[in-house]
This record gives C-alpha cells, sequence and structure tokens, in this order.
C-alpha cells in the first residue's frame, strides 16, 4: 500500500467520485490531514472527470498553493509546472500541460477579468473556504455566476467544489441553491485536547510554562505554539533558548525557532530540519501555521487562543491591529496540527468555557476591510452594481461606499446611472496586480519622468519588510540603518537600500552586516522585472530620475488622501478625515522635529489609544497643491481652523 491509499479519504474515493457525478456544485467537509487537498484533485484527473481542462484549485496563502503544488507533482511523478502546476502574483509555474493548477483565490479572480466565465476550467475547487478571505468571498459569487452563464449559452458544464475542515455548510449550501454536502470520515491520527480548568492571567508566561512542562513529562516529538506575532515571537525564541540552559542534564535539549512571513526564507527553512538526535524543537509560529504549511515532527500544539487580527475603519480610513480571541473554527484547525504525522495533543491555554464563547466561525475579511482593490476588479469583471452583487455575506454600504469615493478620487471609476465603469486610467490600473493606489502612482510616473524609482519603491511595498533583526541585535540594526535614512523619509531610504544591494550584487556578508533580508530582497527584483513588463504593455517608458521631489510628487498621485500634517507636539491630523495620529517609531523621520506634512501608506493602531502611521514621505504643502488642486481646494477651509497650521494655497 503505496502512501497516497493509506489517507483516510481512499478508503471514500469511490463515493466521492460519484458524488461530483450527481452534482455541479458539491461541499466537501473533512478532517485536517484526510488528504481532500492533495487527493481530491488527482481523482478528478486520473479518472477523467475533467475532460481535458484544467482543474483550479484555490488556496488563501501563496505559500500553501506552492508547497501544495510541489507536494501533488511529487505524488504524480511529475515535474513542477507540467500536469500539476502552481500560479500565484508575480510567479506563474504552470504551462499548456497543466491539468492541475494550485492557484491564490486572488489570482483566479485576476482571471476571471479577462475570462468571466473562466472556459479553460472543468472544476474550481475551493479550498480552506472557511477562512472567507476578501478575495474567496468575491470568488463565490463569480464563480456562481459563470456557472450559471455557462448553462445558459450551452457551454461545457462549470462544477464547483467548496472544501474545509471547518465550514458552515448551512451557510454554503443555502447560498449555493442547496447544493449537496459530503463529510469525508476519518482522520490519520487522534489529537487529545488538554484544557485548563481556570483562565490563566498571561498567555506569553503560559505557553512558556507549557512548553517546559511537555518538554521535561512527554516522550519526544516537537512543538508548535501558536502566537500573534513577530515580536511576540522573538521575545519567545529568546526566553525558551535562556531558560533551556538551566534543565537538569539528565534532560535533553530544547531548541527554539521563530516562524511568521517576514522571515528570511534561509531561517524559515531550517523550522523544516528534524532537530538533532535526542533533542526536540519548537517552533513559535503566527496563524501561517495553521492551515498553509505542514511542519515536519510536531506531535504537541500550544493554543494561545490569541491571533492578532486586522479590521478596517471605513470612516476614519485605517486599520486596527489587536490580539484577539480565535474562532472555534480555527481553534479546531490548530488542534488539527498536532495529529498529521502520528497520535498528537494539544494544549489549549484557555477555558472550555472560554472556548464556548468563542465565535463558531472567523468574521469574513470582507466585513472587516478596505474594498477599494475588490470593486476596481469586479468593475473590471463587469459587476458594475456593487451594491446589487451576490455577496455570501453582503459589506456594509458605508464601507462599499468608501471604497467607490477612493477609486473616483484615483480616477479609476466614474458612476453613471448608479452603474459603475471604468476610466481609461482605471483600464489601466486593473492590468496591474496591486492596491488601486499604487497603480495610479506607476500611471503617473510617466508624466513626472520617474518610473525606474517609482516602479522600485512599489516594489518594495509588495514585499515584508526588507530589514529584518532579532531582539538582541536592535542596537546594532538601529546603527546600522542610519546609513541608509533619508531627509525624505522611509520610501525614499529603501529606495537607496535598494540601490545599495545591486550595487553590492547581493553580497550575502553586505546583507548580514546591514541586516538586510536577502530573500524578500530577490523577490522584490522579480515583482520589480513583472511591473516593469505590465508598464511597457500600457506604454509607460523607462525613465530615471535624480530629482527626489518629483519622485515625493509622484507618490502624492495615489496617496493624495494619505497626508498628514503636523498639529502640535508630535500630533498629526490626516486631512482627509482631521483624525490624530502620530508616526511610527520604526520611521526614519521619527527622531526628526517638525515635520510638517507628510504621507504615508498605512494606519495601524496597535494599542487602544495609539494610531501610528507607517512608510512616511515627507512632502512640502505647496507640493500637494501641485498635484492634487481640486481635492485639497476642498480642504482648505478646514485645513485653516487646525491648530497651528499653515493655510495652503496656491
Amino acid at each position: 500500500m503505496n502512501d497516497r491509499e493509506k489517507l483516510p479519504i481512499f478508503c471514500c474515493k469511490a463515493d466521492i467520485l460519484e458524488s461530483v457525478k450527481k452534482s455541479r456544485t458539491i461541499i466537501f467537509v473533512g478532517e485536517t490531514g484526510s488528504g481532500k487537498t492533495t487527493q481530491i484533485p488527482q481523482y478528478l484527473y486520473e479518472t477523467g472527470l475533467h475532460r481535458n481542462k484544467c482543474i483550479a484549485v484555490t488556496q488563501p496563502r501563496r505559500v500553501a498553493a506552492v508547497q501544495i503544488a510541489k507536494r501533488v507533482a511529487f505524488e504524480a511523478k511529475t515535474e513542477v509546472g507540467a500536469t500539476v502546476g502552481y500560479s500565484v502574483r508575480f510567479e506563474n509555474v504552470t504551462s499548456a500541460a497543466t491539468k492541475i493548477k494550485y492557484l491564490t483565490d486572488g489570482m483566479l479572480l485576476r482571471e476571471s477579468i479577462t475570462h468571466p466565465l473562466l472556459l479553460d476550467y472543468s472544476f474550481v475547487i475551493l479550498d480552506e473556504a472557511h477562512e472567507r478571505t476578501l478575495s474567496n468571498d468575491i470568488l463565490l459569487g463569480t464563480v456562481k455566476s459563470a456557472q450559471k452563464l455557462r448553462r445558459e449559452k450551452n457551454l461545457q458544464p462549470l462544477n464547483i467544489i467548496v472544501m474545509s475542515a471547518t465550514l458552515d455548510c448551512k451557510q454554503f449550501s443555502e447560498y449555493f441553491n442547496n447544493c449537496p454536502s459530503y463529510k469525508i470520515p476519518g482522520r490519520c491520527y487522534n489529537v487529545d485536547i488538554l484544557q485548563p480548568t481556570r483562565k490563566q492571567s498571561g498567555y506569553v508566561d503560559a505557553s512558556l510554562a507549557t512548553v517546559f512542562k511537555i518538554h521535561q513529562n512527554e516522550e519526544k516529538g516537537d512543538i508548535l505554539v501558536f502566537c500573534t506575532g513577530q515580536e511576540e515571537i522573538d521575545y519567545m525564541v529568546k526566553e525558551t533558548s535562556v531558560l533551556a540552559k538551566h534543565l537538569p542534564i539528565d534532560i535533553g535539549p530544547i531548541y527554539a525557532f521563530p516562524m511568521y512571513s517576514a522571515l528570511p526564507i534561509e531561517q524559515q527553512t531550517s523550522v523544516f530540519n528534524p532537530a538533532p538526535g535526542g533533542s526536540r524543537k519548537v517552533i513559535f509560529s503566527t496563524n501561517i501555521a495553521e492551515t498553509s504549511i505542514t511542519i515536519p515532527g510536531v506531535k504537541y500544539v500550544v493554543d494561545t487562543g490569541k491571533v492578532k487580527a486586522k479590521s478596517y475603519n471605513s470612516t476614519c480610513g485605517f486599520d486596527i491591529l489587536l490580539p484577539q480571541y480565535i474562532s472555534k473554527a480555527q481553534a479546531i484547525q490548530r488542534s488539527g496540527r498536532a495529529g498529521r504525522e502520528c497520535d498528537g495533543k494539544c494544549y489549549r491555554l484557555y477555558t472550555d468555557e472560554q472556548y464556548r464563547s468563542f465565535q463558531e466561525q472567523t468574521e469574513p475579511e470582507i466585513l472587516r476591510c478596505c474594498l477599494s482593490s475588490a470593486i476596481l476588479e469586479m468593475v473590471a469583471i463587469g459587476i458594475r452594481n456593487i451594491v446589487g452583487f451576490d455577496f455570501i455575506d453582503k459589506p456594509s454600504e458605508e464601507n462599499i461606499a468608501a471604497a467607490i469615493k477612493t477609486l473616483k478620487l484615483l480616477d479609476a471609476v466614474v458612476e453613471k446611472n448608479g452603474l459603475l465603469e471604468l476610466t481609461e486610467c482605471g483600464e489601466r490600473m486593473v492590468k496591474f496586480p496591486l492596491d488601486p493606489r499604487y497603480s495610479k502612482i506607476i500611471i503617473e510616473s510617466k508624466k513626472y519622468r520617474c518610473t525606474d524609482e517609482i516602479l522600485t519603491i512599489v516594489s518594495l511595498l509588495s514585499v515584508d519588510s526588507i530589514f529584518y533583526t532579532k531582539i538582541d541585535d536592535r542596537d546594532q540594526f538601529s546603527k546600522a540603518r542610519q546609513k541608509f535614512e533619508r531627509i525624505e523619509g522611509d520610501l525614499l531610504m529603501t529606495l537607496d537600500v535598494y540601490k545599495q544591494y545591486k550595487k553590492y550584487k547581493g553580497n550575502p556578508d553586505w546583507c548580514r552586516e546591514n541586516f538586510i533580508n536577502p530573500s524578500n530582497m530577490r523577490t522584490c527584483i522579480a515583482i520589480r522585472k513583472q511591473l516593469y513588463n505590465i508598464s511597457c504593455r500600457v506604454n509607460i517608458p523607462s525613465i530615471n530620475c535624480n530629482d527626489p521631489m518629483q519622485i515625493q510628487k509622484c507618490l502624492a498621485t495615489g496617496l493624495f488622501f494619505n497626508v498628514a500634517l503636523l498639529y502640535e507636539n508630535g500630533i498629526y491630523k490626516v486631512v482627509e478625515t482631521n483624525q490624530e495620529i502620530k508616526m511610527h517609531p520604526s520611521s526614519c523621520l521619527f527622531r526628526r522635529k517638525n515635520i510638517s506634512c507628510c504621507l504615508y501608506t498605512e494606519l495601524v493602531q496597535t494599542q487602544a489609544t495609539h494610531i501610528l502611521m507607517k512608510n512616511l514621505t515627507y512632502i512640502p504643502e505647496e507640493a500637494l497643491i501641485s498635484v492634487k488642486p481640486e481635492y485639497f481646494k476642498t480642504k482648505m477651509t478646514r485645513l485653516a481652523t487646525m491648530k497651528s497650521m499653515p493655510i495652503l494655497s496656491s
């Protein structure tokens, strides 16, 4: 018996295929590790149900799409990019021979812009649907519409499969016209759930205590701890290393590893290596390890019950990023990571009473994020009446209105008789797989004659931080970064980092000395190449610029409603909303006094009372008027009332 036949799903292969034949839309719910993600696409292909068309399998995260495609290609004894391939943002590893295609839900949504009927596909499998990403929610309506239109036009039918380990079957079934659902029985291994009888005073200390309790009392097997973010993880890795030195001699060593998206790829891969003989490894991870990746050797899971989640305030225009309790669905997903290779245990750091108070499902992203990118793509697909779209969970009218207002200010859409249409600028913007603000900046770079620099800056904004450091290295990092700091701000600082990286040809010693993340820099270079190719296709020539002010003005063409003016003593006010904010301490402008006016790329609320702006660029007030005179003239009356503020004038 081979490994595929040992999976729980194998015993019901015939039933799965029969149920697919009977219904054009079906929901599969199967335990974590049952094999549904890797096996069902292969069953469809091997039995010819794909009708020589491609099978699309969507994933919420790019790392999952890539890793699963590699796994399935290995099982199918083919090279990645042949029968089995993947497509993620800025990377397409497929060919004309590809019949099983793993891709992010965002990539399939972009494909539907040019091919709304998705005629290249016979099956669309929406995997991990419980995560309810923004793109996935819009895809639900898009594929439902494509299926209906193909039926009405007597075209080859489109089959839709929705999959998850934890899903609200009733809601999804009703959305897809009461389609059937199928429960895939069994899981590979059992997982015991252990919970405290009383609430924990602090989950960080409780996590560390639980890790060492497991290490001293449980048989061999690695530990996975779910944390909320990078700083918390770095702290716990450091504390584990310190505490491990004081263990009794007869207890084997324990090695701690971090796992989060901003880690250099070289450090991410070390997590997958087995622990040295006689030792144990503990991985402190964000929720990236819930569904996206499987770390070999994990037998024990420590679930803090917390996640750092982002929600969008459409009135004030900023994201709130705060730790909060997970949903029951997430708790089930996390516990399942302990049973991937053998029987395991999940230590929950919350009581059963607390668990019962959790929401059943994670709140859909579409209800808590900015919708401007999604609406631009929807209009491009041909969905002109956004309010009337068949959402499985409809966002608030305020959030829709705020997104449409943003797109109108960017000259991306116009409204005629209540219906949205793309402008000529909008048609060019949608070619770029970017936030509309950044697409606008690239398009305007032709006017300001700084395309080369803008392509680099936007590429840098498309990756996680290009800097990397641990808690112990903060002082050294601070000194190293000062070499790159610019009076114009963070975005031009990162532009200089990029130029130096290219000058030194990515030398590893130079990267270590300057705390540069080489894998993110390589990703940035690849992204820039693709953005350059798109720019050429929409007639934006390559132009180099040596005038920082031209770059600053060009940035303002997309970020003009992300303008903050100094109010008093380090406090700024957003021009668009009058919201009081401060600079993020990580900005190179943070230590400078009296920066009267600046642009930012995002606002985050990390504590209940602090709203911080990130990725700052200084810009003189008069430059803003020259970039967007009509916009700022409407703000002048209110700006005149701001304490100790100069009145903008043309």
